[in-house]
C-alpha cells in the first residue's frame, strides 16, 4: 500500500490537488480519507460549547482513531470511517465503510503535526497558497456549503486560522517531500504524484 499525505492550509487548494490527481487516474485502487473525518466527538458539548472549540489546534483531532484506522487499512481490513458534519460542528452517527487500496491518500491541513502519522507516509506533499487566496477561499467555502455568515468566518480567521497556520500548519511545510504552489498553471508537481502513483497499480 502506497499512502500519500496531502496537508497545507485552509483553503491552499489540497481537495482540487487531491481531485486532480484521482480525476486522471480513473482507477478503483485508489481512495482517499479525510482528516475532517477525524475531529473528537463532541456530543457531549452543547451547540455553543462546540462553535467555541479551536478545530484549528491539532487536540481536535481524534488522532489516536486515524493512527489505528490508517494500521488497520495497511494490514488490508477495512475501517469504518467517521462521517463529520460541519454544520453540527460534530461527528455524525453515521460511517463510512473504507476499504484497503493500492493507493491511500490522507488530506488535511494538521496531518503532518503527528509523527506517528507523518511517518506512515510514503510521500508527503504542501499544497501552498498565498494567504490572501487562502482567506478568500475559506469565505465562499464556508458561506456557501457550511452555512456560516461574513463575520463568523472572519472572526474565526483572525481569532484561530491565521495564529494557529502560523504555529503549527506552516511549520510542518519543512516535512514534504514535494511542495506545491497551487496555481492552475502548475502541472508538473501534480504530473510527477501521477506517475510515481501509476508505476503502484502496475
Amino acid at each position: 500500500m502506497l499512502i500519500i499525505g496531502i496537508a497545507g492550509g485552509t483553503g491552499s487548494g489540497k481537495t482540487t490537488v487531491v481531485n486532480q490527481i484521482i480525476n486522471e487516474l480513473q482507477h478503483d485502487e485508489v481512495d482517499v480519507i479525510y482528516q475532517d473525518s477525524y475531529y473528537k466527538d463532541l456530543s457531549h458539548l452543547s451547540m455553543e460549547e462546540r462553535k467555541e472549540i479551536n478545530f484549528d489546534h491539532p487536540k481536535s483531532i481524534d488522532f489516536d482513531l486515524f493512527v489505528e484506522h490508517l494500521k488497520i487499512l495497511k494490514s488490508g481490513e477495512s475501517i469504518q470511517q467517521p462521517v463529520y458534519s460541519f454544520k453540527e460542528h460534530n461527528r455524525t452517527q453515521e460511517t463510512i465503510t473504507t476499504k484497503p487500496r493500492k493507493v491511500m491518500i490522507v488530506e488535511g491541513i494538521l496531518i503532518f503535526t503527528h509523527p506517528d502519522i507523518r511517518e506512515m507516509f510514503d510521500i508527503k506533499i504542501f499544497v501552498h497558497a498565498d494567504s490572501d487566496e487562502r482567506l478568500m477561499r475559506r469565505l465562499k467555502r464556508d458561506i456557501s456549503e457550511r452555512g456560516r455568515n461574513l463575520d463568523e468566518v472572519l472572526n474565526r480567521y483572525k481569532r484561530t486560522l491565521k495564529p494557529m497556520h502560523q504555529q503549527f500548519i506552516e511549520p510542518t511545510k519543512e516535512y514534504a517531500d514535494i511542495i506545491i504552489p497551487n496555481n492552475r498553471f502548475n502541472t508538473v508537481a501534480i504530473d510527477i504524484v501521477q506517475t510515481i502513483i501509476k508505476e503502484r497499480l502496475l
